[in-house]
């Protein structure tokens, strides 16, 4: 169960990070209140999931499943260059969450 609270925090993740950048800077009322509220259960799952998963094993996990989403929400919503390099590490990220969950 745990890491599905991981997972569900990495999306959350996602959407907090992506959040971000439709406050304007934390001034729009809802974007912000929105995101603010994505970070708190983002951090509330995370939390969760470390009573039973590996410290450095499950921040990676969550911290890569923010970059990976964010960076192909990125690319869809925002445009952001989607090179075969960029993508190439975006694949490599998604490698090191496969390898540190079947790792711990």
């Amino acid at each position: 169960m745990a890491w599905a609270y991981l997972f569900f925090a990495g999306l959350f993740e996602i959407g907090w990070a992506i959040g971000l950048k439709y406050t304007n800077g934390f001034t729009r009322p809802l974007p912000t209140v929105l995101t603010v509220a994505s970070m708190v259960v983002s951090l509330g799952l995370l939390g969760i999931a470390l009573k039973t998963l590996p410290v450095g094993t499950a921040y990676a996990v969550w911290t890569g499943i923010g970059s990976v989403g964010t960076a192909l929400l990125g690319i869809w919503l925002l445009g952001d260059p989607a090179t075969v390099t960029r993508l190439a590490c975006i694949a490599l990220i998604v490698g090191g969450i496969i390898g540190l969950k079947f790792a711990g």
